[in-house]
């Protein structure tokens, strides 16, 4: 699923037809219009809400998803062939392969066929069955471990580890500041206060608790914008911090965006109330005002793939990864201009350039997600370099993909923040 994300990203640089001249129309004429496999539409990808069928909640419709019956039979046989119940994995008080009693546990995110349907449920014991309000949680560490401020990566994850994660999925609480970014769109067109469904735009970044930064060219003509913080598998409610949902109630697209050829791609949303910081909830560091990562540094990009939500295959919702190395603007131009952008492209100041790699699949996710690259000197602490853009096919070739870099962009961002009596120290790493 990692796949098609920088060409994803440019297609997508604008939603309205009437648009002409940008980049969409530039790639349809070399590339032609792609078609599904079987040549049907894909559907709008959806992200899972657990309001759903709540009154006065977006819901979302996921075709082939069938709504859990509360009466449904729960029951199942442990490993040692004993009666038990199918619960979460941190409501059930016994040490076993499967849950800890400090919350931490091994979940292979591959099982389908165990004794529970999900693969987030154990088959417990009921008397050693918790209450829904008495969870296990993972222990704190020690307070001269516990670390402040922006940019902490946990590359562990959080709550639990998992196995099973061979196509790049990222762990639980992994990239705590990645949110997705949705649109409240009505079921029906024509009942504009009926049913709602929340529809996935793209990714960004929560750099304050009151603050989303992302890619204009995804949300510079959307309205009804919500972000949701603290999301990993997008058809599951079942881990043990639960994503936020806040909505947008400003949006600042920088006024010199171009959607045609995507510079100053840059956009902040402003949240109608802040979000709450968890283990899986934090907020990114951003670089200093034109401090441009080093070329060759690994960085990490985040996002869930705008064409995998829903319900073709149960892993690929899963949050993804990918490490790219950072490549030299000069470099990064040279190697674009063999493509089909041709000899006299000229790379803006407002992007940079990572990945490329041979037989490396960098080119999945979506636009606006975050690129992030290591802090010198402080483990597990990172900074974000860049926001994923787009770029000319999939790193097969040796071409690299292409980001907003956030650090050219930095005074814009500060001055909007502030402008809106937010602390742009949140995001400050020095």
């Amino acid at each position: 699923m990692l796949r098609h994300i920088f060409l994803v990203s440019l297609i997508a640089a604008a939603y309205s037809q009437d648009n002409n001249g940008d980049l969409e129309s530039v790639l349809s004429s070399i590339f032609g219009q792609p078609t599904p496999a079987g040549g049907a539409a894909t559907p709008s990808p959806v992200i899972i809400d657990k309001n759903q069928g709540q009154p006065g909640q977006a819901s979302t419709l996921v075709p082939g998803v069938a709504p859990v019956n509360p009466s449904e039979d729960l029951s199942c046989l442990t490993e040692d062939k004993q009666v038990g119940e199918c619960v979460k994995y941190y409501l059930c008080d016994v040490n076993n392969n499967t849950i800890n009693t400090d919350g931490l546990g091994l979940i292979d995110i591959r099982v389908r066929d165990g004794p529970c349907e999900s693969y987030m449920d154990t088959c417990c014991l009921l008397p050693d069955k918790r209450p829904e309000e008495n969870p296990i949680t993972p222990k704190p560490p020690p307070v001269e471990q516990q670390r402040q401020g922006c940019g902490w990566r946990n590359p562990d994850g959080v709550g639990f580890r998992i196995t099973g994660d061979t196509d790049g999925e990222s762990k639980f609480g992994e990239f705590p500041w990645t949110v997705a970014i949705l649109k409240i769109e009505p079921v029906n067109e024509n009942q504009p206060e009926g049913q709602q469904v929340n529809v996935y735009v793209g990714g960004g970044s929560l750099i304050h608790p009151n603050v989303v930064l992302t890619t204009a060219h995804y949300v510079a003509k959307a309205k009804n914008l919500r972000i949701r913080a603290g999301e990993w598998d997008t058809q599951t409610t079942k881990e043990i911090y639960p994503y936020q949902d806040r909505d947008v109630s400003n949006v600042e697209i920088h006024k010199d965006f171009n959607g045609g050829n995507l510079f100053y791609d840059i956009a902040l949303l402003f949240l109608s109330k802040p979000v709450d910081m968890a283990p899986n909830v934090g907020l990114a560091c951003l670089p200093q005002p034109r401090q441009r990562a080093r070329a060759g540094t690994r960085c990490f990009a985040s996002g869930w793939g705008k064409d995998k939500f829903g319900k073709e295959g149960r892993y690929q919702v899963i949050l993804k990864k990918v490490e790219v190395p950072v490549v030299e603007r000069k470099t990064c131009q040279n190697l674009l201009r063999k493509t089909r952008l041709g000899r006299l492209f000229e790379l803006h100041s407002t992007f940079m350039c990572a990945g490329g790699e041979p037989g490396k699949d960098t080119c999945k996710g979506d636009g606006g997600s975050p690129l992030v690259c290591p802090m010198e000197f402080e483990k597990d602490r990172y900074v974000q370099s860049g926001m994923v853009a787009w770029g000319i096919g999939c790193g097969e070739d040796g071409s690299p993909g292409v980001y907003v870099d956030v650090a050219m962009l930095r005074d814009w961002i500060d001055d909007k923040v502030a402008g809106k009596g937010h602390d742009v120290g949140r995001y400050a790493n020095y």
